[in-house]
């Protein structure tokens, strides 16, 4: 299975995660209530994922689990293809969970639970 399609099948999984191209071909995207949790790049490999914050980010960097994201807020990072299978559901997760959390109250009752909330 390609990257992609292990990003792709992990994220289909997201309640209210839906997949996005909002630069005609040059940047493909997930988002859940509108807002992006993971971003395929065309130049660079691996997708870029959002932490908690500068500082989970920088140490996710410093263990080398992945590296500064170009062009997004330094609370992103970028995770490439040899990242355990494990380790990218769990920052794809957390990704989703910190955009879902930034929801409107009303934009996060209208979606399922995640299977690990339940």
């Amino acid at each position: 299975m390609s990257f992609r399609a292990k990003v792709d099948a992990i994220c289909v999984g997201f309640p209210g995660a839906v997949a996005s191209d909002p630069a005609a071909g040059d940047l493909d995207s997930w988002k859940v209530g509108g807002k992006m949790f993971a971003c395929f790049g065309d130049k660079l490999e691996g997708v870029a994922v959002k932490t908690a914050n500068i500082e989970a980010a920088t140490m996710l960097i410093d263990a080398g689990i992945g590296f500064k994201a170009p062009y997004f807020h330094k609370s992103w990072i970028r995770v490439g293809e040899a990242i355990a299978d494990d380790e990218l559901k769990q920052r794809l997760g957390v990704s989703y969970d910190e955009v879902r959390s930034k929801l409107t109250k009303k934009a996060q009752a209208e979606l399922a639970p995640r299977l690990e909330d339940v």
